[in-house]
């Protein structure tokens, strides 16, 4: 994106760590050469995190964009050198495990290593000792090897890059503290210094733990809270001597002992310890000194020798002969948290131009660079990162408060085995729908997103669950789980549920441009006469999936949308127009049940005089209606497959629409269903979600939605992209697989192999409680997706058959929803 005069951007990196270095060195390296680099401290080790860094890189990760970052942050660095040393020892890794627990997660993880294309492998005690000889093996029940991970020399590798990216034009200034960003009319237009200013059109604050420093200066919110993390050096052991000199500063994987927080390094003739199992340190950056009065340097502050005292002793007890040595230096090194744990990157939208390159260690720290630079210089980031786009966060989730405890816990949880459905613990409850009350008479079991409370089954349909018929299912996916979804699944099929959907986001687009505005902002054709519903895509400019709404036309110049998340907000404000189109989010002040199941009709006519007749409320219609005495919006819709409506009212009468319903109801058999039996519903009847199923490394046709798409109506964003390209050329498909054996799980993200290699992986599972067997999408090479190919599917460990189905597998000719 080069600036409107024709010239490449002028930009100022603030912070010259591993982060700002590696931008500096991707941006140049994309022709933009106006960089300057503005570093507080003296280069190239100015006493930030990077300063002090450990180096380990363990490349897999639940999240597959981690997983890339780090991958690019390897194959970056094993080429870079700096006097004549490499920046990063291919050494591999080795996390060893001495609980079932632990040896179960392994095997997960293993899993999620295909599923990236990390090389791994599981081995038994006896292997894990000969590549730790100091390892005790009788604590150990096995451990998971990934020979491509390795140790980065995070200061070389900044250096090696500065260099590079000087060599291209780019400056590095040492020694300048910035003062104030400098804003004009929403706009940054450049940084001031204790040493001058510098004009700028991009400012990117890769700070580090002073991240919330620079946001202030900018009044931009910078979500992290930094903390101590405890790091140690023991005295030089023998069994070490003689290993070799400076240049082989360590030959053996980097070890993780997780059941203990703990992870080890060689340092030659020495170990290197470090600890997450000490309480939570947290650092207000303001307090920190400048690095010419901190007696280290900023980021490292006095080893604090207690909190380490229990991990030396677990630290003895795998490798005993640590027991001879002693601890001959350490410190308490400040890092970066966020309440989720993943890396803080974008643009603000309050303050155009100034962007986060946050939160990223550096194990990441190439591959988030390569990212901000793609973003910035071509409009996209080749990898999908809407998992750390700064807007992911709701309002309630950026207060102090919030950031702080929800950091510390990010802290204490990094070496925890986390279930993919564990919930925050705290702060809850945080955001409650008006049903919240009813729910908890009715013993919901509650789980938490975006700060919402969610039902996934209610313990008042446990006597419905007493005559349901399930195979046993393992530990792991028995946690967060009950059989008596399977219950709501089938009182949805067979009768009427209601489904609390008000956590789902809504907008309301106003105004006489508001139809012109999302014609152009999505794929689907929205010019329909008032009382329309249109299921439709927002995609971005290279034709990726950024989300997939429901619009539902009110009036002519009034519009609802159903959207995914906060970062659907963001996209849409940033594109709207300055006159003419008015955006609300009303998802605060409204909510939503969703009656759906075959009796719906039966529940829901008596209690409004409008006709509810499928003749006169067609499938994807909305009016609005009263509920009794409740005014609501009823929109014909179902991601359950039943026939039935969302309907919206504002949160004040929500609970007086809620007893309405559930009254009229039970002459029905109304039950309360939750997000559990929601899942399994959606999967059988082939309904993506956002940020699992698709995002923006898909497009409309490879995730099976084309049928969304109409080039026709006019342009759109993304619509260029897509010409030529159709479902018969899609290289890859959003495939629909069934487990062959009903008793057999998955639950997500697991690797999927065609002949025997790794060809996929999956998104989204369940089990389906209508279809008697577990249901999967994976995406998978079009060759392979088609009907009836054999597949399996890796679950920790083991190899799970499934076949490609033709989807959806329930109610393909939409007879159940439509009458």
């Amino acid at each position: 994106m080069a600036h409107p005069t024709g010239r490449t951007p002028r930009v100022v990196v603030i912070g010259a760590g591993i982060v700002g270095c590696s931008l500096a060195d991707e941006l140049t390296a994309r022709g933009w050469t106006d960089v300057t680099v503005l570093e507080q401290g003296p280069l190239p080790a100015p006493g930030g995190s990077t300063s002090h860094a450990p180096g380990l890189v363990f490349q897999t990760s639940p999240s597959k964009a981690l997983t890339e970052f780090a991958a690019y942050t390897v194959g970056k660095f094993a080429a870079l050198e700096a006097d004549g040393l490499p920046c990063f020892h291919r050494v591999g890794g080795l996390e060893v495990a001495t609980t079932g627990e632990r040896w179960a997660d392994l095997h997960r993880k293993a899993g999620l290593a295909a599923s990236w294309g990390v090389r791994g492998e599981l081995l038994t005690p006896a292997r894990c000792a000969e590549l730790w000889p100091l390892l005790d093996a009788d604590q150990v029940l096995g451990g998971f090897h990934t020979p491509d991970d390795g140790l980065a020399r995070a200061v070389p590798a900044a250096r090696a890059q500065l260099a590079r990216a000087a060599r291209r034009g780019a400056r590095f200034l040492d020694r300048h503290t910035v003062t104030a960003v400098e804003q004009r009319g929403g706009r940054v237009t450049g940084v001031v210094t204790d040493r001058g200013a510098f004009p700028a059109d991009v400012v990117v604050s890769a700070a580090g733990f002073w991240g919330p420093i620079i946001g202030a200066m900018a009044g931009v919110t910078v979500p992290l809270l930094p903390l101590a993390h405890q790091y140690a050096k023991t005295a030089p052991l023998p069994e070490l001597a003689g290993r070799g000199g400076p240049r082989a500063e360590a030959s053996r994987p980097i070890l993780r002992f997780q059941d203990r927080d703990l992870y080890f390094r060689e340092h030659t003739d020495r170990i290197g310890i470090g600890s997450y199992a000490h309480r939570p340190l947290p650092v207000d950056p303001f307090t920190l000194p400048p690095y010419d009065e901190a007696p280290v340097m900023p980021s490292s502050l006095p080893f604090t020798e207690e909190d380490f005292a229990p991990s030396w002793r677990d630290a003895v007890g795998l490798l005993p002969a640590l027991g001879a040595s002693r601890v001959e230096e350490g410190f308490n090194g400040v890092f970066s948290f966020t309440p989720d744990g993943m890396p803080v990157l974008g643009e603000s939208r309050e303050l155009r131009g100034f962007w986060l390159a946050e939160a990223v260690w550096v194990t990441h720290s190439a591959g988030a660079a390569k990212a901000v630079a793609e973003w910035l210089t071509e409009g996209r980031a080749g990898t999908a990162v809407h998992e750390c786009d700064p807007h992911r966060f709701e309002d309630a989730q950026l207060s102090p408060a919030y950031l702080a405890e929800r950091g510390a816990r990010s802290f204490v949880e990094v070496y925890d085995v986390i279930h993919p459905l564990q919930p925050l613990e705290q702060p809850r409850p945080l955001r409650v729908s008006p049903f919240h009350l009813r729910q908890r008479e009715l013993g919901a079991y509650f789980l938490e997103a975006g700060g919402w409370e969610r039902p996934h089954w209610y313990e008042a349909n446990a006597p419905l669950a007493e005559s349901v018929e399930l195979p046993p299912r393992d530990a792991w996916s028995a946690r967060y789980w009950s059989p008596i979804a399977a219950a709501e699944a089938r009182a949805t099929r067979e009768r009427v549920a209601l489904y609390d959907m008000t956590p789902l986001r809504r907008f309301e687009v106003s105004g006489p441009g508001a139809l012109d505005f999302l014609q152009r902002m999505t794929t689907n054709q929205l010019a329909k006469k008032p009382g329309s519903v249109t299921y439709t895509l927002m995609l971005d400019e290279a034709g990726g999936v950024r989300s997939d709404l429901t619009v539902a036309r009110l009036a002519p110049d009034r519009f609802q949308v159903g959207a995914n998340s906060a970062l659907d907000l963001d996209w849409l404000l940033r594109h709207a127009p300055d006159h003419g189109v008015h955006i609300a989010d009303i998802t605060s002040g409204t909510c939503c049940v969703g009656v759906w199941g075959p009796l719906a009709r039966a529940l829901v006519q008596p209690l409004t005089r409008d006709d509810f007749s499928h003749e006169a409320f067609g499938y994807f219609r909305a009016r609005r209606t009263f509920i009794g005495h409740v005014p609501v919006t009823a929109l014909r819709l179902s991601y359950v497959g039943e026939l039935g409506w969302e309907l919206y009212t504002t949160a004040d009468l929500g609970l007086r629409l809620w007893d309405t319903l559930w009254e009229a109801g039970r002459e029905h058999g109304v039950i309360a269903a939750g997000r559990s039996a929601f899942d399994s519903l959606r999967l059988e009847k082939g309904y993506r979600a956002w940020g699992r199923d698709m995002t923006t490394e898909h497009n409309p046709y490879e995730a099976g939605l084309g049928f969304a798409v109409r080039p026709g109506k006019g342009d759109f964003v993304g619509r260029a992209a897509l010409e030529g390209l159709g479902e018969e050329s899609a290289g890859r498909r959003l495939a629909c697989l069934t487990v062959d054996d009903p008793a057999a799980v998955v639950l997500g993200k697991e690797p999927v192999s065609v002949d025997g290699s790794v060809a996929g992986y999956v998104t989204s599972a369940a089990y389906g409680y209508t279809v008697g067997r577990t249901v999967a999408y994976a995406w998978l090479p079009a060759a392979a997706a088609v009907p009836g190919t054999a597949v399996q599917i890796e679950y920790f460990g083991e190899k799970v058959p499934a076949t490609v189905a033709a989807e959806p597998l329930y109610d393909p000719r939409m007879e159940r929803i439509r009458r």
